[in-house]
């Protein structure tokens, strides 16, 4: 590469947010959407380094463009990924809480005058004969609020050893 180019690039590095968002209006003829000075500065050296080594065939750019045709993407994974991620994890033997009782412990809260009963299991929780995947949701089930399950239940308090 050319070191002019290399030079200029090097100074970039201790340019201003400002200043970087001056030369990106140069070199790309438009404000930056962004403020972020890691973004600013990598959006321009590349543009630096595109004039300098020749910019994209324009095959490449309708490639890009077609590859870039959001129409088909997700915000968002599909339900079906985030339960094989955690049956993954289960599988995994991921680390248990810490704040949880052995599986098989009862967990015991008074809400409004209704006693609330909750069995520990190995994954999961049972309630009215139901399994949850959190203390959280039954907790929200129970009070009709959101809640940490921890905390519903005292399970976020310290321990006294004696």
């Amino acid at each position: 590469m050319d070191p002019t180019i290399e030079q200029e690039i090097e100074s970039l590095h201790q340019a201003k947010v400002t200043a970087l968002k001056a030369r990106y209006r140069e070199l790309f003829g438009e404000e930056s959407p962004s403020s972020n000075r890691a973004h600013l500065f990598r959006r321009v050296a590349w543009r630096l380094q595109a004039r300098a080594l020749g910019e994209l065939s324009e095959r490449a750019r309708e490639r890009a463009a077609q590859l870039a045709d959001d129409a088909e993407l997700r915000r968002r994974a599909p339900l079906g990924f985030w339960q094989k991620l955690d049956a993954a994890r289960k599988e995994n033997n991921a680390p248990r809480d810490p704040r949880l009782p052995a599986a098989g412990t009862v967990l015991t809260r008074v809400y409004r005058e209704r006693t609330v009963e909750v069995k520990v299991l190995e994954t999961g929780f049972e309630y009215n004969g139901t399994t949850r995947a959190s203390l959280s949701a039954i907790a929200y089930q129970v009070t009709g609020t959101r809640w940490n399950g921890f905390s519903f239940f005292g399970l976020n308090q310290r321990r006294r050893h004696g």
